[in-house]
């Protein structure tokens, strides 16, 4: 968190100087930048935020070149893991390695059971929500370095305005007549002579792609974030393919007339009819064959998927059948445990049918070495200095308690640090905020030593009930 400190001029009237706070948020994950391998797949030991986990890594990159490639769909993998091995870590780590272009959906299991639409409907939406469609256009373009702009106003000022632009390319010139809303598209621009810019023929709108090479010494007339381009060569007309990328989602709300496209804006989609998923399908299927589009298969990551219970996985081994299904990533850190909605187990909480289906990625728990270097990178993304003694303690908590723990304890220390004026964290900032705040296990040792204080701790065995922690 930084503050800015704006001083008010002499004579303001306000009395005392106001202090403005931008509040930045750091996420869990904001210091993942992709899945740190090597052209070859290789994983570095260290590379992009990822630290450790090779083995998962260069599973999770394989992946990823079959889902560039188009070579994958339909296909479930499952993240399996301890809590605090860097599931989701991997899974953002291919979010940032795939692009903008390729949809990414990240949900949570529980999720669904909170919106106000049936499980199948929020989990179609998922799925539909990861697959991208690719429409190419071709439009016709005039693009051109403009040499004169020439506005002509009547002298009452009371007629419409006219005018005439000036547009070349290195090898034509030409003069267009300009009618009022143009004028008006231009000085909305705030185009002058010397920009390079293009014209949709089809909508009229002006798009200014930078300043002309020839206008580079013009330093009065621009500001230092000025663009400099070529002037276009050939023809000033042109026929461009312009490619827009929408998900089979947003085709789906802006197509249902109960919610329309607002519903994009809002979020409250509600639930879509089958008929209206079919038409599109269909749609996008023929322009598929004609060329006009690409279906462009995403991923939707589903974390903690134990939570799912057996309608969800039913709908799932039948939704990955589809023609149009994404990669579906699961993520689960538990072991053989009950099928949510069955007396039945299972290995991960996953029913058996579905873990046929699944490629099966498997996390390791992390090395002091590897502890030590992520805790050194959530210091840097966190912008806290420590000392090395205060990172050795800190490492040493995360190899005892856990490593969600530690990284907690890393703003912390860093408060502490503040209010004694300290410029580092120190050690004695790690013991402080480590005896003001109790992990898991000495949370545990703490209900043990006073559960004669506590309400309904002796029913426990009464009721039946599985106890989480020996």
């Amino acid at each position: 968190m930084a503050s800015i400190s704006t001083t008010v001029p002499a004579g303001s009237g306000l009395s005392d100087v106001k202090e403005l706070t931008k509040i930045e948020r750091i996420g869990a994950h904001s210091h993942i930048r992709g899945l740190g391998l090597d052209d070859a797949l290789e994983p570095r030991t260290t590379s992009q935020g990822m630290v450790g986990q090779l083995q998962a890594r260069k599973a999770a990159g394989v992946i990823l070149e079959m889902i560039k490639e188009g070579k994958i769909a339909g296909r479930a993998i499952l993240m399996a893991g301890a809590p605090g091995t860097g599931k989701t870590a991997i899974a953002m780590g291919m979010a940032q390695a795939l692009g903008t272009d390729v949809p990414f959906t990240m949900l949570a299991a529980s999720e669904i059971f909170s919106l106000e639409m049936s499980k199948t409907e929020a989990l179609t939406q998922a799925f539909r929500r990861s697959i991208g469609v690719r429409i190419k256009e071709e439009t016709e373009l005039i693009e051109g370095e403009v040499v004169e702009i020439q506005i002509d106003r009547s002298a009452t000022g009371a007629g419409a305005k006219t005018g005439k632009l000036t547009l070349k390319t290195t090898e034509m010139e030409t003069i267009y007549d300009l009618g009022q809303k143009m004028i008006e598209s231009l000085n909305k621009e705030k185009v002058t002579a010397g920009d390079v810019i293009t014209i949709d023929k089809a909508s009229g709108k002006i798009t200014k792609l930078g300043r002309s090479f020839t206008r580079a010494r013009d330093y009065d007339a621009m500001g230092a974030d000025t663009r400099f381009v070529q002037c276009p060569e050939g023809e000033l007309q042109k026929r461009k393919e312009m490619v827009h990328t929408v998900t089979l989602h947003e085709i789906d709300v802006i197509n249902s007339r109960t919610q329309g496209f607002l519903a994009l804006f809002s979020g409250d989609t509600g639930e879509i009819k089958s008929e209206v998923r079919d038409q599109i399908n269909t749609k996008v299927s023929e322009w598929r064959e004609e060329g006009k589009a690409d279906i462009v298969p995403g991923v939707l990551f589903i974390d903690e998927v134990h939570m799912l219970d057996i309608e969800c996985f039913s709908f799932l081994n039948r939704a990955l059948e589809d023609s149009m299904s994404p990669i579906v990533i699961m993520a689960s850190n538990r072991g053989i445990t009950r099928i949510r909605g069955t007396n039945y187990t299972s290995p991960h909480g996953i029913p058996i049918d579905l873990l046929d289906r699944s490629l099966i990625i498997s996390t390791s728990p992390y090395t002091e070495g590897e502890v030590r270097r992520i805790l050194s990178i959530r210091c840097e993304e966190e912008d806290v200095e420590m000392t090395e003694e205060a990172k050795d303690v800190l490492c040493r908590v995360g190899m005892e308690t856990s490593l969600r723990y530690a990284i907690h304890l890393i703003t912390a220390s860093w408060l502490v640090a503040r209010k004694r004026k300290a410029s580092e964290v120190e050690v004695d900032d790690v013991r402080r905020v480590y005896s003001l705040f109790l992990d898991e296990k000495r949370s545990v040792q703490y209900l043990k030593e006073f559960q004669d204080q506590y309400m309904y701790n002796t029913f426990a065995a009464e009721d039946g009930a599985t106890p989480m922690v020996e």
